[in-house]
């Protein structure tokens, strides 16, 4: 069976000292499997790039942000991935944002669907993130370091 397009936008949240804001989650399907990912999703019919990453954002983290804030699109990804046993081929656009790391993180905005489901939020630096081990995808670390470097320039 052919993957169901799933076009999303991305958020990646990056502080002043280059560590990357993500929300540890995990498929309903595979509780036992949390997984450490960027801020966002789907992008609704009719909706930006640029509009549904700030709605996600906001639905995801609490945090409001502006068109003007984000930076990019930094990184565009196509990739198959499975979420309650259905297949998808995900289309992500990336934008980074500048954040600072005193902004409260709160999910009372969460989807229905999400409650429950995003667990966490952590400020990672690719390195330590690599330890862990427990990455959405395999690129994780490179998406967080060249969203670092949108942001803050220079060889971060």
């Amino acid at each position: 069976m052919e993957p169901i397009l799933r076009r999303s936008a991305r958020v990646v949240p990056v502080s002043a000292t280059g560590e990357v804001l993500l929300l540890l989650d995990h498929d309903p399907e595979r509780p036992d499997a949390p997984r450490w990912g960027t801020v966002g999703g789907g992008v609704d019919e009719g909706e930006s790039l640029v509009d549904a990453a700030l709605r996600e954002l906001h639905e995801e983290t609490g945090v409001r942000a502006g068109a003007a804030d984000l930076v990019g699109p930094f990184h565009h990804q196509v990739q198959d991935f499975s979420w309650r046993g259905t297949t998808y081929r995900g289309d992500a656009t990336f934008f980074a944002l500048a954040l600072d790391r005193a902004q409260e993180v709160v999910f009372d905005h969460l989807e229905e669907a999400e409650v429950g489901v995003v667990l966490e939020a952590r400020w990672w630096t690719p390195d330590d993130l690599a330890d862990d081990g427990r990455l959405v995808s395999p690129d994780l670390c490179d998406i967080m370091t060249a969203a670092v470097r949108a942001v803050l320039g220079g060889d971060q």
